[in-house]
């Protein structure tokens, strides 16, 4: 059981809500990053796939909100590539000629942005019966 002096603490606050939000933040910062500085290779790599014939020409063009959605999106399809093969997004030749440290980007972007979730999600756990 945690006393209840913990729960008026610094170390409390920090552990509930602090990290969670600079992993958050860290996690945005890394996708802008991927869209400023390898959006152009994943493009190229990616060039046969339906989504980026599509929306090629715009990616990284639209703003701050759109290029984090954008990452977000090439992400879920090069780490989970089964439902975007199934709707015709991304091409199999492409994923499989993915480049393997572009894709070690992707897994870790995921990895940041899924860390604050798990731990929020432990929190409220936490709270609930503390």
């Amino acid at each position: 059981m945690i006393t209840e002096g913990f729960w008026t603490s610094w170390l409390a606050f920090w552990m509930l809500s602090g990290a969670p939000g600079l992993i958050g933040v860290a996690a945005i910062a890394h996708s802008l990053y991927l869209s400023r500085r390898h959006l152009g290779a994943i493009k190229e790599a990616l060039k046969n796939s339906h989504y980026i014939y599509i929306w090629g020409p715009s990616l990284g063009r639209r703003g701050f909100i759109w290029s984090i959605l954008e990452i977000s999106k090439i992400t879920g399809m090069i780490v989970w590539p089964k439902p975007s093969i199934r709707t015709g997004e991304l091409d199999p030749l492409d994923l499989k000629n993915f480049p393997p440290h572009l894709k070690w980007y992707l897994i870790v972007n995921l990895t940041m942005m899924s860390i604050p979730l798990v731990w929020l999600i432990a929190v409220a756990f936490l709270l609930k019966y503390r």
